[in-house]
Protein backbone atom coordinates (compact mmCIF):
# COMPACT_ATOMS: atom_id res chain seq x y z
CA UNK A 1 0.00 0.00 0.00
CA UNK A 2 1.58 3.44 -1.23
CA UNK A 3 -0.35 6.96 -0.65
CA UNK A 4 -0.39 10.58 -0.66
CA UNK A 5 -1.96 14.08 -0.30
CA UNK A 6 -1.60 17.04 -0.41
CA UNK A 7 -3.01 20.78 0.15
CA UNK A 8 -4.34 22.67 -3.00
CA UNK A 9 -4.97 22.16 -7.08
CA UNK A 10 -1.60 23.21 -7.49
CA UNK A 11 -0.09 19.93 -5.77
CA UNK A 12 -1.78 17.85 -8.53
CA UNK A 13 1.11 18.29 -11.24
CA UNK A 14 3.59 17.13 -8.08
CA UNK A 15 1.38 14.44 -7.25
CA UNK A 16 1.82 12.63 -10.58
CA UNK A 17 5.67 12.82 -10.25
CA UNK A 18 5.02 11.50 -7.16
CA UNK A 19 2.46 8.70 -8.25
CA UNK A 20 5.49 7.03 -10.60
CA UNK A 21 8.31 7.07 -8.13
CA UNK A 22 6.11 5.24 -5.03
CA UNK A 23 4.39 2.85 -7.90
CA UNK A 24 7.90 1.85 -9.02
CA UNK A 25 8.62 1.12 -5.14
CA UNK A 26 10.48 4.21 -4.74
CA UNK A 27 11.23 6.06 -1.32
CA UNK A 28 8.35 8.71 0.84
CA UNK A 29 11.53 11.31 1.28
CA UNK A 30 12.17 11.32 -2.61
CA UNK A 31 8.70 11.43 -3.55
CA UNK A 32 7.46 14.13 -1.69
CA UNK A 33 10.34 16.31 -2.18
CA UNK A 34 10.04 15.76 -6.25
CA UNK A 35 6.69 16.15 -5.26
CA UNK A 36 6.85 20.22 -3.35
CA UNK A 37 9.77 20.54 -5.97
CA UNK A 38 7.39 20.89 -8.37
CA UNK A 39 5.26 23.34 -6.82
CA UNK A 40 8.10 25.67 -5.86
CA UNK A 41 9.12 25.75 -9.85
CA UNK A 42 5.87 26.78 -11.58
CA UNK A 43 6.14 30.59 -11.24
CA UNK A 44 2.24 30.65 -11.65
CA UNK A 45 1.59 29.81 -8.02
CA UNK A 46 2.16 33.09 -6.24
CA UNK A 47 2.04 31.27 -2.42
CA UNK A 48 4.94 28.95 -2.91
CA UNK A 49 8.25 29.17 -4.26
CA UNK A 50 9.44 30.91 -7.50
CA UNK A 51 7.15 33.34 -8.32
CA UNK A 52 5.84 33.85 -4.30
CA UNK A 53 4.21 37.23 -3.64
CA UNK A 54 7.18 39.16 -1.52
CA UNK A 55 7.40 40.94 1.80
CA UNK A 56 6.59 44.59 2.81
CA UNK A 57 10.05 45.29 1.19
CA UNK A 58 9.04 43.14 -1.84
CA UNK A 59 11.71 40.68 -0.98
CA UNK A 60 10.77 37.07 -1.35
CA UNK A 61 11.57 35.07 1.80
CA UNK A 62 10.28 31.33 1.83
CA UNK A 63 9.86 28.75 4.55
CA UNK A 64 9.98 24.58 4.32
CA UNK A 65 9.89 21.83 6.10
CA UNK A 66 10.47 17.97 5.60
CA UNK A 67 9.76 15.11 8.57
CA UNK A 68 10.60 11.71 8.21
CA UNK A 69 8.03 9.36 10.58
CA UNK A 70 10.37 6.41 10.80
CA UNK A 71 13.07 7.97 12.78
CA UNK A 72 11.03 11.49 13.49
CA UNK A 73 14.02 13.46 12.17
CA UNK A 74 12.96 16.73 11.39
CA UNK A 75 14.47 19.91 9.15
CA UNK A 76 13.32 23.23 8.46
CA UNK A 77 14.56 26.60 7.03
CA UNK A 78 12.72 29.86 7.63
CA UNK A 79 12.77 33.58 5.86
CA UNK A 80 15.17 32.31 3.29
CA UNK A 81 16.39 34.34 0.39
CA UNK A 82 17.54 33.82 -3.30
CA UNK A 83 17.76 29.89 -3.09
CA UNK A 84 15.69 27.68 -5.67
CA UNK A 85 13.45 24.40 -3.94
CA UNK A 86 13.62 25.62 -0.22
CA UNK A 87 12.17 21.89 0.50
CA UNK A 88 15.60 20.21 -0.94
CA UNK A 89 17.50 22.38 1.70
CA UNK A 90 14.98 21.45 4.80
CA UNK A 91 15.33 17.78 3.57
CA UNK A 92 18.85 18.02 4.15
CA UNK A 93 18.93 19.72 7.16
CA UNK A 94 17.07 16.77 8.65
CA UNK A 95 20.18 14.62 8.35
CA UNK A 96 21.59 17.08 11.64
CA UNK A 97 21.67 15.60 15.02
CA UNK A 98 21.85 19.61 16.04
CA UNK A 99 21.20 22.83 14.05
CA UNK A 100 18.21 21.48 11.84
CA UNK A 101 16.34 23.83 11.89
CA UNK A 102 17.43 27.82 10.38
CA UNK A 103 16.52 31.01 9.85
CA UNK A 104 17.40 33.79 7.62
CA UNK A 105 21.14 34.47 6.77
CA UNK A 106 22.16 31.19 8.49
CA UNK A 107 19.74 29.34 6.48
CA UNK A 108 21.18 31.04 3.27
CA UNK A 109 25.04 30.87 4.51
CA UNK A 110 24.18 26.69 5.18
CA UNK A 111 22.46 26.52 1.70
CA UNK A 112 25.37 28.45 -0.03
CA UNK A 113 27.87 25.91 2.04
CA UNK A 114 26.13 22.78 0.75
CA UNK A 115 25.97 24.08 -3.40
CA UNK A 116 21.92 24.71 -3.37
CA UNK A 117 20.97 26.55 -6.41
CA UNK A 118 20.74 30.08 -5.96
CA UNK A 119 18.13 31.53 -7.89
CA UNK A 120 16.42 35.12 -7.51
CA UNK A 121 12.95 33.77 -6.52
CA UNK A 122 11.01 37.39 -7.49
CA UNK A 123 9.06 37.36 -10.90
CA UNK A 124 7.73 39.93 -12.75
CA UNK A 125 4.36 38.68 -11.94
CA UNK A 126 4.96 38.93 -8.34
CA UNK A 127 6.55 42.74 -8.84
CA UNK A 128 3.04 43.82 -10.60
CA UNK A 129 1.01 42.41 -7.93
CA UNK A 130 3.54 44.36 -5.48
CA UNK A 131 3.19 47.83 -7.00
CA UNK A 132 -0.30 47.16 -7.30
CA UNK A 133 -0.79 46.67 -3.64
CA UNK A 134 1.17 49.82 -2.76
CA UNK A 135 -0.70 51.79 -5.32
CA UNK A 136 -4.04 50.15 -3.69
CA UNK A 137 -2.86 51.15 0.02
CA UNK A 138 -3.21 54.44 1.28
CA UNK A 139 -3.26 53.10 4.71
CA UNK A 140 -0.70 50.58 6.27
CA UNK A 141 -0.07 47.69 4.58
CA UNK A 142 -1.77 44.79 5.30
CA UNK A 143 -1.23 41.15 4.76
CA UNK A 144 -2.66 39.37 1.76
CA UNK A 145 -5.57 36.87 3.28
CA UNK A 146 -4.81 33.94 1.07
CA UNK A 147 -2.17 31.86 2.91
CA UNK A 148 -2.05 29.05 0.20
CA UNK A 149 1.16 26.75 1.50
CA UNK A 150 1.47 23.48 -0.10
CA UNK A 151 1.66 20.67 2.34
CA UNK A 152 2.05 17.18 1.69
CA UNK A 153 1.75 13.40 3.55
CA UNK A 154 3.50 10.42 1.76
CA UNK A 155 3.48 6.85 2.54
CA UNK A 156 5.29 4.17 0.40
CA UNK A 157 5.13 0.30 0.41
CA UNK A 158 7.90 0.09 2.82
CA UNK A 159 5.39 1.56 5.45
CA UNK A 160 7.37 4.47 5.65
CA UNK A 161 5.84 7.79 5.92
CA UNK A 162 6.97 11.70 5.24
CA UNK A 163 5.34 14.95 5.69
CA UNK A 164 6.68 18.52 3.94
CA UNK A 165 5.48 22.09 2.95
CA UNK A 166 6.83 25.01 1.31
CA UNK A 167 5.07 28.50 1.20
CA UNK A 168 6.26 32.45 0.66
CA UNK A 169 4.15 32.91 3.73
CA UNK A 170 1.65 35.90 3.86
CA UNK A 171 1.66 38.79 0.83
CA UNK A 172 3.23 41.62 2.43
CA UNK A 173 4.20 40.15 6.02
CA UNK A 174 7.00 42.14 8.05
CA UNK A 175 10.60 40.76 6.90
CA UNK A 176 11.62 38.19 9.14
CA UNK A 177 7.58 36.67 9.60
CA UNK A 178 7.79 33.03 10.03
CA UNK A 179 4.11 31.17 9.82
CA UNK A 180 3.16 27.68 11.02
CA UNK A 181 4.62 26.11 7.73
CA UNK A 182 8.38 25.51 9.15
CA UNK A 183 7.14 24.64 12.60
CA UNK A 184 6.69 21.11 13.69
CA UNK A 185 3.45 20.21 15.41
CA UNK A 186 1.60 23.13 14.12
CA UNK A 187 2.26 23.51 9.61
CA UNK A 188 3.25 19.45 9.67
CA UNK A 189 4.13 16.21 11.73
CA UNK A 190 4.45 12.56 11.04
CA UNK A 191 5.02 9.51 12.76
CA UNK A 192 4.93 6.11 10.84
CA UNK A 193 3.39 4.23 13.52
CA UNK A 194 0.50 6.13 12.73
CA UNK A 195 -0.17 8.98 10.25
CA UNK A 196 0.78 12.45 9.26
CA UNK A 197 -0.64 15.97 8.53
CA UNK A 198 -0.34 18.91 6.88
CA UNK A 199 -1.87 22.69 7.55
CA UNK A 200 -2.79 25.41 5.07
CA UNK A 201 -4.51 28.95 6.67
CA UNK A 202 -3.51 31.58 8.62
CA UNK A 203 -0.18 30.47 10.37
CA UNK A 204 -0.92 32.59 13.80
CA UNK A 205 -4.11 30.90 14.33
CA UNK A 206 -3.03 27.02 13.53
CA UNK A 207 0.01 27.30 15.55
CA UNK A 208 -2.20 28.01 18.44
CA UNK A 209 -3.57 24.86 18.01
CA UNK A 210 -0.39 22.78 17.59
CA UNK A 211 -2.85 21.21 14.86
CA UNK A 212 -0.81 18.87 12.99
CA UNK A 213 0.39 17.26 16.12
CA UNK A 214 -3.22 17.25 17.41
CA UNK A 215 -4.68 15.50 13.92
CA UNK A 216 -2.03 12.71 15.13
CA UNK A 217 -2.80 11.53 18.54
CA UNK A 218 -6.20 11.62 17.37
CA UNK A 219 -5.54 9.00 15.13
CA UNK A 220 -3.01 7.27 17.46
CA UNK A 221 -6.36 7.23 19.50
CA UNK A 222 -8.05 5.30 16.65
CA UNK A 223 -9.81 8.04 14.78
CA UNK A 224 -9.94 7.98 11.34
CA UNK A 225 -8.18 10.77 9.58
CA UNK A 226 -10.95 12.63 8.84
CA UNK A 227 -12.97 12.25 12.29
CA UNK A 228 -9.46 13.68 13.32
CA UNK A 229 -9.06 16.30 10.57
CA UNK A 230 -13.04 17.47 11.65
CA UNK A 231 -12.25 17.48 15.55
CA UNK A 232 -9.10 19.44 15.49
CA UNK A 233 -10.22 21.90 13.12
CA UNK A 234 -13.84 22.83 14.89
CA UNK A 235 -12.37 22.19 18.35
CA UNK A 236 -9.70 25.20 17.58
CA UNK A 237 -11.92 27.71 15.89
CA UNK A 238 -14.35 27.51 18.84
CA UNK A 239 -11.69 27.59 21.44
CA UNK A 240 -10.31 30.83 18.76
CA UNK A 241 -13.83 32.32 18.43
CA UNK A 242 -14.58 31.94 23.07
CA UNK A 243 -10.94 33.18 23.24
CA UNK A 244 -10.13 35.98 20.63
CA UNK A 245 -13.64 36.59 19.19
CA UNK A 246 -12.46 35.30 15.57
CA UNK A 247 -10.67 32.55 13.91
CA UNK A 248 -8.89 32.48 11.09
CA UNK A 249 -8.36 30.22 7.65
CA UNK A 250 -7.74 26.80 9.12
CA UNK A 251 -7.46 24.06 6.80
CA UNK A 252 -6.00 20.63 6.91
CA UNK A 253 -5.47 17.16 5.39
CA UNK A 254 -4.04 14.09 7.16
CA UNK A 255 -3.17 10.32 5.89
CA UNK A 256 -2.90 7.59 8.21
CA UNK A 257 -0.86 4.39 8.19
CA UNK A 258 -3.24 2.28 6.24
CA UNK A 259 -3.42 4.61 3.53
CA UNK A 260 -6.78 6.28 4.64
CA UNK A 261 -6.96 10.21 4.02
CA UNK A 262 -8.84 13.05 5.50
CA UNK A 263 -9.17 16.58 5.22
CA UNK A 264 -10.95 19.68 7.11
CA UNK A 265 -11.89 23.51 6.40
CA UNK A 266 -13.33 26.17 7.88
CA UNK A 267 -13.09 28.24 4.57
CA UNK A 268 -14.97 28.44 1.49
CA UNK A 269 -12.90 27.10 -1.91
CA UNK A 270 -10.31 24.84 0.37
CA UNK A 271 -9.04 21.65 -2.61
CA UNK A 272 -6.71 18.91 -2.39
CA UNK A 273 -4.95 16.06 -3.92
CA UNK A 274 -4.84 12.47 -2.99
CA UNK A 275 -3.32 9.36 -5.36
CA UNK A 276 -3.18 6.19 -4.01
CA UNK A 277 -2.61 2.44 -6.54
CA UNK A 278 -6.18 2.19 -7.62
CA UNK A 279 -6.26 5.99 -8.58
CA UNK A 280 -4.18 8.90 -10.14
CA UNK A 281 -4.45 12.04 -8.42
CA UNK A 282 -7.63 13.65 -8.10
CA UNK A 283 -8.61 16.99 -7.16
CA UNK A 284 -11.11 17.37 -4.99
CA UNK A 285 -13.54 20.55 -3.94
CA UNK A 286 -14.07 20.58 0.36
CA UNK A 287 -17.43 21.99 1.48
CA UNK A 288 -18.33 22.47 5.09
CA UNK A 289 -21.28 21.44 6.76
CA UNK A 290 -21.65 22.34 9.97
CA UNK A 291 -18.98 20.85 11.62
CA UNK A 292 -18.04 18.28 9.38
CA UNK A 293 -16.63 18.25 6.09
CA UNK A 294 -17.61 16.33 2.22
CA UNK A 295 -15.51 16.43 -0.94
CA UNK A 296 -16.31 15.78 -4.54
CA UNK A 297 -13.72 15.60 -7.59
CA UNK A 298 -13.08 18.91 -9.10
CA UNK A 299 -15.32 19.33 -12.54
CA UNK A 300 -13.15 20.12 -15.81
CA UNK A 301 -14.71 23.73 -15.95
CA UNK A 302 -13.34 24.25 -12.63
CA UNK A 303 -9.65 22.81 -13.21
CA UNK A 304 -10.02 25.03 -16.85
CA UNK A 305 -11.13 28.05 -15.05
CA UNK A 306 -8.28 27.77 -12.25
CA UNK A 307 -5.59 27.35 -14.43
CA UNK A 308 -6.29 30.18 -17.24
CA UNK A 309 -6.58 32.69 -13.88
CA UNK A 310 -3.75 31.74 -13.04
CA UNK A 311 -1.81 32.17 -16.03
CA UNK A 312 -3.86 35.11 -17.65
CA UNK A 313 -1.43 37.80 -19.14
CA UNK A 314 -1.00 40.21 -16.38
CA UNK A 315 -0.12 44.12 -16.13
CA UNK A 316 0.48 46.97 -13.94
CA UNK A 317 -3.40 48.20 -14.50
CA UNK A 318 -5.31 44.79 -14.65
CA UNK A 319 -6.27 42.60 -11.51
CA UNK A 320 -5.59 38.63 -12.00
Amino acid sequence: MWGMIATWRMAKEGLEIAQDILSHHGDAGDAIEKAIQAVEDFPYYKSVGYGGLPNEEMEVELDAAYMDGNTLSVGAIGAIKDFANPISIARRLSHEKVNCILVGEGAEKFAHKEGFERKNMLTDRARIHYRRRIKESSQQLKPYTGHDTVGMVCLDETGKMTAATSTSGLFMKKKGRIGDSPIIGSGFYVDSDIGGASATGLGEDLMKGCISYEIVQLMAKGMHPQQACEKAVFDLEEKLKQRRGEAGDLSVVAMNHRGEFGVATNIDGFSFVVCLPQQSPIVYLVERQGNQCVYAPASQQWMDEYMHTRMAPLTESEDE
